[in-house]
């Protein structure tokens, strides 16, 4: 009884908002509705609407799904200081950074379900139904990961979450071996992507055994600054108290992760160009075209220039504490890793062709309004989420015949 007046009054919770909330979900469900269409196009007429080519088999689908594996994998950043060192200012909001995961988690799975040509043949990979071929298929642990990671990122917040709304203390024996056992998953769904990737031995470009650290330490840059500026949106319209301290302390983290992804960049230049062979191939059309064809050249040197711009702003404290700069070292970090893991790592791995051909790619409008429509439908599930746990968080969503314990409510998530 008591779990169905709670859904009953969470669904009343997502109905009612200001106009500005009607207004943003109305937009969002538009941007949507296109995005549905296109896709409807693309499944009824097949990936030749798209870009890709025999040549180039991945594009902007993965590309995205690259980077939102990344953002999704860098909660682990908020999870450890917050249930591991007890950490005030960030215990106090880690559950919005782990709605962001979710969110993100639910995109990738999307814009992979947009990458296959069948999707209705997906069954063939459901235990079951089908089979995995596990330990031999890295695809099959990429979907164990991946989804084992999304129910983690469900389970632990919203059992914590339901025990606030019932004002009930949380019973720690049983939910902590589901914090730990996150922290190390958290880093396998990137180590596992990237492995994907790694272990495509006739692809030059990836097969290098710094790309799965790399994979983590932009990761650990792109998914904290789209915590920063989240939690500057959510306390900014909502009474959710984010305390300068807990973004000033993820900003020290993004420094670090910034200098570590740049020296690992560095030190992949140096192992391609100091060797000078016949694999320096795909970096030297990404970076400076090859046989006369460059599309991604303005595209990369735009990252690397935003990447090193953000990592200054990020390195000096003032700059650092400073609100104006630290969002705009938040959107640059943003848009370079964007750029950098997906059409700066996907379609140079392709290029060139096993015959020495340049088959370039672009993606299409459709393609385009397919992204545009997941990202519509993840920024959807975040606002819905933030729509029910921000009350609870805030003590305005309650169980009825309880009172608002803060004190239990902040304290309830530590070892």
């Amino acid at each position: 009884m008591a779990r169905s007046g709670f859904f009953i009054s969470a669904g009343k919770r997502l109905v009612t908002g200001p106009p500005l909330y009607y207004l943003w979900v109305l937009l969002l469900l538009v941007l949507a509705g296109i995005g549905v269409s296109a896709y409807a196009v693309q499944l009824k007429t097949g990936l030749i609407v798209t870009g890709m080519t025999s040549y180039v088999s991945w594009g902007f689908y993965i590309g995205n799904f690259t980077f939102l594996v990344g953002v999704a994998a860098a909660a682990v950043l908020l999870i450890i200081p917050a249930y591991l060192y007890d950490f005030g200012p960030i215990r106090d909001i880690v559950i919005v950074g782990e709605a962001l995961a979710v969110s993100a988690l639910s995109m990738c799975l999307m814009f992979v379900t947009a990458d296959l040509g069948r999707p209705d043949r997906v069954w063939h990979l459901i235990p079951g139904l089908g089979i995995l071929n596990l330990p031999q298929s890295l695809l099959g642990w990429d979907i164990v990961v991946l989804n084992g990671y999304l129910f983690l990122n469900l389970f632990i917040p919203g059992y914590i979450l339901y025990n606030a709304y019932r004002n009930r203390q949380v019973n720690m024996r049983f939910i902590w071996p589901f914090i730990l056992l996150s922290i190390p998953w958290a880093v396998s769904i990137h180590t596992v992507t990237a492995f994907i990737y790694n272990g495509l031995a006739a692809r030059p470009f990836w097969n290098a055994s710094i790309l799965a650290p790399r994979f983590l330490a932009s990761a650990f840059c792109s998914g904290p600054a789209l915590v920063i500026i989240l939690y500057q949106i959510v306390r900014h319209y909502t009474k959710f108290h984010v305390k300068d301290e807990a973004l000033h302390k993820i900003a020290e983290f993004i420094s670090i992760a910034m200098a570590v992804n740049l020296f690992l960049l560095f030190a992949e230049f140096f192992k391609e160009l100091y060797s000078n062979t016949h694999h320096l191939s795909p970096l030297k059309y990404l970076y400076l075209g090859l046989h006369g064809k460059g599309n991604l050249i303005p595209w990369i040197w735009t990252a690397f220039a935003f990447n090193v711009v953000a990592f200054v702003i990020f390195l000096i404290p003032a700059t650092r504490k400073n609100f104006a700069t630290l969002n705009l070292g938040c959107v640059l970090i943003i848009i370079g890793i964007w750029i950098e893991k997906g059409m700066g790592l996907i379609i140079p791995g392709f290029i060139p062709a096993p015959l020495g051909e340049v088959w370039e790619y672009m993606p299409t409008t459709l393609e385009v309004l397919i992204a545009i429509g997941i990202w519509a439908i993840g920024l959807l599930i975040l606002t819905l989420i933030l729509k029910i746990i921000i009350p609870i968080e805030t003590g305005e969503f309650t169980a009825a015949g309880t009172v608002a314990n803060s004190e239990l409510r902040h304290g309830q998530i530590a070892a």
